[in-house]
């Protein structure tokens, strides 16, 4: 029988060794913003005050050309956090939960809670009322949509203040300024309990795995009045393309553009001091997020967790400000609706600091945690893994990025192909037709180039690709 001390010795050394596996792994902080289009100084904006993503960015790799893989909040989820295509998981609507279809998708967060990790939800992550519950240690939220459902959806209202009951236009085509500094908001809150969690992670032997969705800048755009004082209406410049209402560009399809926005400017015209008072809420509700965004990004850094987190910055799809007329993500195919920052920041990558020219997808985020993390997915995923980009962001690349269009949930009524040069899309259904844009001569995208005999064998070569990807019986009839 050894003795007494050999074995506390024995013991110490064991629980020393767990430790020291467990500090090898590392944490993942996955950050996410609903409705923000690369509108930050990061990405060049001239009028964007983001100063703390902006400061991240430099830190981290920024993916300059990134897409999502449909632009709206469940399907653009779902697909990003299962790894598989919009088509592949079936979800193309905001009342669709995968799991429904799909019960044995092992979600993100669930492959890092499987695999040991302590997973925390704040905020935002899968579709409001369409958690995957299972996936978390601690945050989870009740499901209100799709099989399983456990609680009903909270009934929406007006202000407290007034009492007043609104319809789903009435409380999206409006701004909002928050009272005082914005504690009691929402977004506020999600940064508070992340950072609650990243203390209680930080007492703990295991890895973390924490998600910190906020919801803005999403329609309604809001913050406290602070946040709108940093603009003036004459910092703002509209769109060259900007109209009044969805205006289909000449040339152009219509299934290109839908005939009324979802969002913003619902059933009225938008004037030129309307849409700058707009933007300039908009540029204030994304400002806000950053602000938010901050605090849990200082917070990881002052427990000194930093060093061995990789963090991710990630928006769920773009938005339109008034381009075309378009005020909304919802059915907008262009460059504006589909491309999202991001931005991967994984300690000691060569590449931190440096900016990532090729074209990626949101697909790529699930394997590339995964990959970082050691982690082997239970299912195929469908996405890349970026980690080489992330110690030589100049790699080349030629693989493209698909993003679809459902009008119904069922069918997909548009897709659009991007590459390093070219933007290709066809419509199917209402509006039928295709576009060919040069993304680099016509940034402004207001040229169809998709039947000029001179790129022919362009628009052979991309519609290939998009008739590749998507099954025929999952294409939109004329109706």
């Amino acid at each position: 029988m050894p003795k007494l001390s050999s074995v506390f010795f024995l013991a110490f050394a064991a629980l020393a060794t767990s430790v020291a596996v467990a500090s090898d792994r590392p944490n993942i902080l996955l950050i996410l913003s609903d409705d923000q289009r690369c509108e930050l100084g990061a990405y060049g904006s001239k009028v964007a005050s983001t100063p703390n993503l902006d400061r991240f960015a430099a830190s981290g790799v920024l993916f300059e050309r990134a897409y999502c893989q449909f632009p709206l909040c469940n399907p653009s989820r779902s697909s990003m956090l299962t790894g598989l295509r919009p088509t592949t998981v079936g979800v193309l609507g905001n009342r669709t939960w995968f799991g429904a279809a799909h019960p044995d998708l092992v979600s993100l967060p669930k492959l890092f809670k499987d695999n040991g990790y302590h997973t925390y939800r704040s905020g935002k992550i899968f579709h409001g009322g369409i958690d995957d519950v299972e996936a978390w240690t601690d945050g989870a939220q009740e499901r209100y949509f799709g099989e399983g459902a456990t609680a009903r959806p909270p009934r929406e209202r007006g202000p407290r203040s007034s009492g007043e009951t609104l319809s789903k236009t009435e409380r999206s085509d409006r701004w909002i300024v928050i009272p005082g500094d914005g504690r009691n908001h929402g977004d506020h809150r999600v940064a508070s309990r992340a950072i609650e969690y990243l203390k209680q992670a930080s007492d703990k032997d295991e890895p973390f795995f924490l998600a910190c969705g906020f919801s803005k800048p999403h329609s309604p755009p809001e913050a406290p009045q602070r946040f709108y004082d940093q603009f003036t209406l004459d910092d703002i410049e509209l769109p060259i393309d900007f109209a009044s209402k969805p205006t289909v560009p000449e040339g152009f399809p219509a299934g290109a553009i839908r005939p009324q926005n979802a969002d913003l400017f619902v059933g009225r015209e938008a004037t030129p001091t309307a849409a700058k008072e707009m933007i300039r809420a908009y540029l204030a509700s994304s400002s806000w997020m950053d602000f938010n965004a901050g605090r849990v990004l200082d917070e990881l850094k002052e427990l000194g967790l930093d060093e061995n987190t990789i963090v991710v910055f990630w928006g769920d799809h773009g938005y339109q400000l008034g381009e075309k007329g378009k005020w909304s993500k919802a059915g907008s195919l262009w460059e504006q609706g589909v491309r999202t920052p991001l931005i991967v920041r994984n300690p000691g990558a060569k590449g931190n600091g440096k900016t990532a020219p090729i074209v990626v997808e949101a697909l790529d985020i699930y394997p590339t945690l995964a990959s970082l993390a050691g982690l082997t997915p239970s299912h195929t995923l469908e996405g890349r893994d970026l980690t080489p980009w992330l110690d030589n962001p100049n790699r080349p690349s030629e693989r493209p990025a698909f993003s679809v269009w459902s009008e119904d949930g069922q069918h997909v009524t548009g897709i659009v192909v991007r590459t390093g040069r070219w933007r290709y899309a066809e419509f199917y259904g209402r509006g039928a037709g295709r576009m060919l844009i040069d993304a680099q001569a016509d940034v402004a995208e207001l040229k169809n180039l998709a039947e000029s005999p001179q790129y022919a064998s362009v628009v052979e070569e991309l519609s290939r690709l998009v008739r590749d990807y998507v099954s025929p019986e999952k294409l939109a009839t004329t109706r």
